[in-house]
Parts: C-alpha cells; sequence; structure tokens
C-alpha cells in the first residue's frame, strides 16, 4: 500500500466515524450539532472517497474502515433512532431514507437513471413537501391502529404507541370500502411553530433553557418515557407514504394512496401534486418552495418519488437508499441582523469557542440571538466585528452561522476583532497548539473547564453517576464544594444540605451514588479521566493490556503504539496525560478514595480472546450495548460488518444482507439462544 493510499483509508475512517458521531446526535439524542448542509456534505465526501479507494467493492467494509450500516444492522445507513426503555417493533417493509440534493442538476439526473431503467421519455412523479418532523409507522389491523413505532435503524424501531395517542388529528381507526386487512402507514410527527413558541415562552419565564427548534423537540417529546410528559406538548401528525400492505397489489399509485387517506379522513400533506414529467415536477418544486413559508409547521424541501408504485418496486433500492425516489432539499433561509458582541465558551478542554450575540430574528420558524463563530481564523477570515450588520444563515433550520459580513453596511469607526489571549473565564493566557485552529486554556482550574469535566466524568458513559446532573455541579462548583474530580469523593452529607433543592433523602442519594460509584469498572474510570482521543472502546483496550492504572501510567509510547487500535496521535495523548503533574496527584486522590484502578479479568475467563462477533437484527433479550459489553468482558471484539476475519454471526428477527454474506463465507452463526449458551460456558 502507497503512503498516498494510506492517507486515503485514513481520511476515509475519520469520516466515518464522524458521520457515526453525528448520526448519534441527531438520531438518539435529538441534539444536532451541525447542518444538515454540513451533514450532506460530509457523506457525499465519504462516498466519493470510497468509491475512489474500491470502485469495484473488492473490499470488505472492515477493511476501508467504513461502517456498513448502524449498530450492526443490514440494511441502509439511515442512522438509528432507539433507545433504551422502550420496546422494539420490527417493520414489516423496511423504512428506508431518501438521498438528498441541493442541485437542479442532480434531480434531472435522478430521473435520467430512472427513464434508462424503464426505456422511457417520461415518467409519472407525485411531489409533496419534506416535513422537518419525526418519521413514523402506525400500522393498521382491519382498520385499528395496533402499533405506532419509530423508524430505528430501517429494520426496526422503537414503539411510542402510547408517547402519540395524545395527538388530536391522530386516526385511531381508519374506515369505509377501501381498508386493507394489514397496512403500515408512514408519515411524520411534527410540532408547529405556534406551539414550539409556547412551549419557549413558558420556559423563558422560568428562567430554563430553550429548546433549538421545532424538530427536536417533537424528537424529544416522543421520546419521553412519561407518557404523562408527553401529553403537555401538542405534536400534530401528517400521512403520506406507504409501507407493507395485505393484500399485496391493493394500491398501484402513491396518487392513489393519498387518495385513500383523505377517503379516511386521515391528516395528509397541503401541497400533493401528480405530475406527468421532470419537468413538471422541477415547476412543482417551486410552487411548493413559495408555498411552504405559510406552514404552520418546518418544512425544509420536496420529496419527489415515482408515482407507480409497480415502478417503485422494479426500480429497488442501493444499499442506502430508494431508487425511485429523492430529497430536493430547499436552500436555507438568511437574514441580516446586526451583531451586538461576541463573547466565548470554554470546553471541556480548554478549547475556546467564539459566540455571535445578534440582534433577535425569525429564522427558519425560531427566534435566533446566537451563532457560533467557530474560531479564531473564521473570525479573521470573514473579518467579522463587533457592530457589524451580518448575514446569518440557519442551515438546515438547526444551526444559525454567520455567513458574511455586509460591509456597505459598516460603520467606520468598527475596529477589527481581536481574539482574546487570556481564558475568558480564568483569565489563565491561551495557548494555540501547532497545527490547530483552536486556543485553548491550559488551566487544570479553570471553572468552566472543570464543570464540563465533572458532566462528562459522572455521564452515563463514564461513571455513571446518578443524581450528580450539571445543575447540581454548578452549585458544587460555584460553593467551591468542588475543584477537581477527587473532591466528589470528599463530599458529606451536610455540605450537599445547602445546595438549592436538596433535602436529607436528595443529599443522601447523592452520598450513595458516589459511594457506588467507586466499584465502577476500571475502564469506566479510565473513560471518564478526559484523556483526549480515548473513548470507551480504547479504555477497554487500554485496561485489557495494561491491567493497572500504575501500568498505563509507566506505559512508553512505543508500548501504547504496538498495542492495535492505538495510534500515534492518542499514544502521545496519553503519555502527556500522565505527565502532568496535576494528573498524576488526581490519580493518587482517586487510589486513596478507593476508585476501581485495576482490571478485574484475572477472575475472568477471557474465553472470547481473538473472536470477532458481528451483530444483525433485533436482539429480544437484551440491548444491543448489553451484548456488545459481555462480548468485551470475555475478551472478544465486535465489528460492524462481515467479513473473512468474522468469527461469529449472532442473527436475531430482521437479520438480511449480512446473513446471507456470513453463510456464504461458512461463518457459524449464532441465534440470541445459542449466544446466551455461549455466555454460560463459564
Amino acid at each position: 500500500m502507497t503512503k498516498e493510499d494510506g492517507e486515503s483509508f485514513r481520511k476515509l475512517k475519520e469520516l466515518n466515524e464522524a458521520i457515526e458521531v453525528h448520526d448519534e446526535k441527531y438520531y438518539k439524542h435529538a441534539h444536532p450539532t451541525i447542518s444538515d448542509q454540513e451533514y450532506d456534505r460530509l457523506k457525499r465526501e465519504l462516498d466519493s472517497l470510497q468509491a475512489q479507494i474500491d470502485p469495484l467493492g473488492l473490499f470488505s467494509s472492515d477493511e476501508v474502515g467504513v461502517t456498513e450500516s448502524k449498530q450492526g444492522e443490514n440494511l441502509v445507513q439511515v442512522g438509528d433512532d432507539r433507545l433504551e426503555g422502550f420496546s422494539s417493533h420490527q417493520h414489516l417493509a423496511p423504512m428506508l431514507s431518501l438521498e438528498n440534493t441541493y442541485d437542479k442538476e442532480d434531480f434531472f439526473e435522478f430521473d435520467q437513471r430512472l427513464r434508462k431503467i424503464f426505456n422511457s421519455n417520461a415518467l409519472p412523479y407525485a411531489v409533496e413537501p419534506k416535513i422537518d418532523g419525526v418519521a413514523i409507522s402506525l400500522t393498521y389491523q382491519n382498520g385499528e391502529l395496533i402499533t405506532a413505532t419509530t423508524r430505528g435503524n430501517g429494520n426496526s424501531g422503537d414503539i411510542v404507541t402510547q408517547n402519540i395517542l395524545h395527538i388530536e388529528n391522530l386516526p385511531k381507526k381508519i374506515s369505509g370500502s377501501s381498508v386493507p386487512e394489514l397496512v403500515e402507514i408512514r408519515g411524520e410527527v411534527f410540532m408547529s411553530h405556534e406551539e414550539f413558541h409556547r412551549i419557549n415562552e413558558e420556559r423563558e419565564a422560568l428562567g430554563q433553557s430553550l429548546y433549538a427548534n421545532p424538530r427536536n423537540l417533537a424528537a424529544g417529546t416522543i421520546k419521553l418515557l412519561d407518557p404523562k410528559s408527553a401529553r403537555k406538548r401538542k405534536l400534530e401528525i401528517v400521512l403520506y407514504g406507504l409501507g407493507h400492505c395485505e393484500p399485496r397489489g391493493y394500491f398501484r399509485e402513491q396518487s392513489a394512496f393519498h387518495d385513500a387517506l383523505k377517503k379516511w379522513n386521515a391528516p395528509v400533506v397541503e401541497f400533493f401534486k401528480k405530475v406527468s414529467n421532470a419537468d413538471e415536477a422541477w415547476q412543482s418544486i417551486i410552487l411548493l418552495d413559495e408555498a411552504r413559508h405559510a406552514y404552520d409547521y418546518p418544512t425544509d424541501g420536496a420529496v419527489i418519488k415515482l408515482d407507480s408504485l409497480d415502478m417503485q418496486a422494479r426500480a429497488g433500492t442501493t444499499s442506502k437508499a430508494p431508487r425511485w425516489a429523492i430529497a430536493y432539499k430547499f436552500e436555507a433561509e438568511r437574514q441580516s441582523t446586526l451583531l451586538q458582541d461576541i463573547i466565548f465558551q470554554v470546553g471541556r478542554t480548554g478549547t475556546i469557542t467564539p459566540v455571535a450575540c445578534l440582534q433577535p430574528i425569525q429564522l427558519a420558524g425560531t427566534i435566533v440571538s446566537r451563532a457560533s463563530l467557530h474560531n479564531a481564523d473564521e473570525i479573521d477570515r470573514k473579518d467579522i466585528r463587533v457592530g457589524d450588520h451580518v448575514v446569518v444563515e440557519k442551515a438546515g433550520e438547526i444551526i444559525p452561522q454567520v455567513l458574511q459580513v455586509e460591509l456597505d453596511k459598516r460603520q467606520g469607526s468598527a475596529p477589527p476583532f481581536i481574539f482574546p489571549l487570556n481564558c475568558p473565564c480564568c483569565q489563565t493566557e491561551l495557548i494555540r497548539i501547532e497545527g490547530e485552529a483552536a486556543w485553548k486554556c491550559p488551566s487544570y482550574e479553570c471553572t468552566d473547564q472543570v464543570k464540563a469535566r465533572l458532566a462528562y466524568f459522572s455521564s452515563r458513559g463514564c461513571m455513571d453517576i446518578e443524581n450528580l446532573g450539571e445543575s447540581v455541579i454548578k452549585q458544587l462548583i460555584d460553593k467551591q464544594l468542588v475543584v477537581k474530580i477527587s473532591d466528589l469523593y470528599e463530599l458529606q452529607e451536610k455540605q450537599l444540605l445547602t445546595l438549592d433543592g436538596f433535602a436529607g433523602k436528595s443529599a443522601q442519594n447523592l452520598v450513595d451514588a458516589l459511594l457506588a460509584s467507586k466499584a465502577q469498572d476500571f475502564w469506566r474510570l479510565l473513560c471518564g479521566l478526559g484523556i483526549k482521543h480515548v473513548g470507551t472502546a480504547a479504555a477497554k483496550d487500554l485496561v485489557r493490556h495494561f491491567k493497572t492504572l500504575d501500568n498505563l501510567a509507566a506505559a512508553t509510547l512505543e508500548d501504547l503504539i504496538a498495542i492495535d487500535g492505538i495510534g500515534e496521535t492518542m499514544a502521545e495523548s496519553i503519555t502527556s496525560f500522565f505527565r502532568s503533574e496535576f494528573n498524576q496527584s488526581e490519580i493518587e486522590k482517586l487510589k486513596t478514595h478507593g476508585l476501581c484502578v485495576r482490571s478485574n479479568e484475572s477472575t475472568i475467563d477471557l474465553f472470547l480472546r481473538n473472536k470477532i462477533f458481528v451483530l444483525t437484527g433485533s436482539l429480544t433479550r437484551q440491548t444491543r450495548d448489553e451484548a456488545i459489553e459481555k462480548i468485551e468482558t470475555y475478551g472478544g471484539k465486535v465489528s460492524s460488518s462481515v467479513s473473512k476475519k468474522t468469527t461469529f454471526l449472532v442473527a436475531g428477527p430482521g437479520a438480511g444482507s449480512k446473513l446471507s454474506k456470513a453463510e456464504s463465507l461458512g461463518i457459524e452463526i449464532l441465534s440470541e439462544d445459542q449466544f446466551e449458551s455461549m455466555l454460560q460456558h463459564t
């Protein structure tokens, strides 16, 4: 492999990992941190690079470092919105995502590809709005609603029936002479702009943080574990898509299904056009772009589908999306406003992020008063100054960003902006690491960093300390009861009673939670220490290899790089962390407090060492994370895709292409029962 090939493979892996992170934030947490356009750009860059490296598809997903689909599933890369606490339901027909485009030429190329498939000069399409809500699948049996399910991973989703039954326009029954015996109806749950503003106004009056946009709030509401809380927020639903239907062939066209929905008095999209060719479809897209601003729900594009359901079936799907449909995304809304100030946020690792304080404007259905300016280079490149009029875009109706300065409106007296030399929180002199864009505060005692580090340390993926949320952490630091992680384990009940909202029971609960956390596995502590680049998987690898924290602290750069999966950058970060006198002191205190700093593998039979597992389909006895943790506990590894290196494929209901590939490679297939029996080995 040439140096250039190695660099391409590295870039491919980085892109895939970045997309996985953004999928997690969008689908599971309803809290995206980049715009739709930026996300789509990453996906296009990934696809282009993968096609360049492997145009014939000769490499396995493991070899090119690309995850075939989320959570080891086998249909398409649609993300995965499933959460623990919800029961899972398998879709009768896959619930696919659509390819996106922002380009007119891409749309007509889509039409050209389909016309080539069907050897036709023109194809009939249906055009409808792309509503920026939460995809939902409703299953009706003999006209009765029996299940409401999220998209999930495309194969199966979370059952949220109880959380949406309060939706006023949700059809609990469909009746008439044309009701199929069994039908999956796809739609979108959304929150109107009016309801969104009402909720935010209430939160503002209570001094609470505001929600970013209606889509995120709708997603969060659907996934509330308490249906009573969900009922306090008014959601609405619109139906438009057909999944599985019995008897088969019941509907012949998308437009006929739309007409049936109207006859059933189901809520349908306000804009629906059946057209004869792509030119007419494009004119409909233009009309929709003009009309959508009057709708009381967020609409960020148009969906264009082949009208014939038979043609849809014949066109089929790629590994990622249907060939018979495309989403044309509208340009993000832009407005001009006054940049009133630039303030700064300090992150867990000390990174300083500049934030624009704007004269509030309404943009894409929300009030925007702040926008990230990313870093000092971005401010310099755009020559952004306090007092400027700036063009703000809410790309994908999510993240506000400053596009440019309106220089013709600049006041002559506005001085160039000078990035601060000292931390805005603790006044420590900032540093800038060569090759990085961000300025950082190097002080371990910086209050903002301490808050962020404590929140990370106590989070579910690290030490999982109950009752230690961000508001409690803020009070602990503001009252100087805690200034570093080790201080948590010196807290006493009487100190906690001085915090707002704490009484005897709540104070004792937190003391008990801190005591219980001392017994957490060593890898959780290592992850919680916040070593740059060391996440869950790396922490487990390090624990498995070095056994104790002392051994790891004494490891050389060469020792670390020798471990599979630990690169030079991570190794340098680890050695740098343990060279710090502050960190050395913290580790000694945590050891004194009795936290687990050694592997318990001496008592565990690592009978799965060097075994590689792939999980596919739905697991019914445990969550996927629980299964992965069990495999790793006994020394095994979990891969996202099937290759010749795979030892076992664990196949649950809904297993598809991965099962077929494993069978063709002669890989041993385990049912969930067989997998559980294997784990009872010891």
